[in-house]
């Protein structure tokens, strides 16, 4: 009896962990909106892959905006990818989890599945240490190839002025500085930084 109590915690501890993993995840940052009429500072957006390394590029991008128009206001964000990809490496990443505290509190997941037990979950269970490493690796790797996207992507008052997904590159300044230019008629509505040197 006691051996069953254990092990009705093990699951419970099992399934509070996966539901934590999928739960937490979804919560989502808003980024607030700059409507044209309103007579706030203008705002770009920059969503970009996180997990592809493209946060120095979005910060070297806020840094020559905020040295050219230091009156915009700049932000940014992980573009999360579309379709089934983004859940199915939130389902990874419970697995991932459930697995590794399977194998370290040595409950194993095919009794309650009222199946044997296989002899590589003995060999998970033997060399605990080295398994919990390759289930966390394993399951980065997957869920990094899941999640990556490729895309920069730039709005300037929730209005989508450069696509890396459609373009295939990243804006170079002087090409984002004339979009910028053209989109908001900077010559009357903010005025450039006199000391930036072009």
């Amino acid at each position: 009896m006691e051996a069953l109590n254990g092990r009705n915690i093990a699951l419970l501890v099992l399934c509070l962990c996966a539901t934590y993993a999928l739960v937490v995840a979804d919560v989502e940052k808003e980024i607030p909106a700059t409507k044209f009429g309103q007579s706030s500072a203008p705002t770009m957006t920059f969503l970009y892959c996180y997990s592809c390394g493209y946060r120095k590029a979005f910060e070297d991008y806020v840094n020559i905006l905020g040295e050219k128009y230091p009156q915009i206001q700049v932000h940014g964000g992980n573009y999360d990818p579309p379709g089934l990809n983004y859940y199915l490496s939130k389902i990874i990443f419970a697995l991932k989890i459930i697995i590794i505290v399977s194998v370290v509190s040595a409950v194993s997941p095919f009794n309650f599945l009222g199946l044997n037990t296989p002899s590589w979950w003995g060999h998970l269970q033997a060399n605990k240490i080295y398994a919990c490493m390759m289930i966390f690796f394993l399951g980065n790797m997957l869920e990094g190839q899941l999640i990556s996207s490729g895309a920069f992507e730039i709005t300037l008052n929730d209005v989508p002025v450069w696509s890396k997904l459609q373009t295939g590159r990243f804006p170079a300044p002087e090409v984002l500085f004339q979009i910028i230019d053209n989109h908001l008629q900077f010559n009357e509505k903010v005025q450039e930084n006199p000391d930036f040197v072009k």
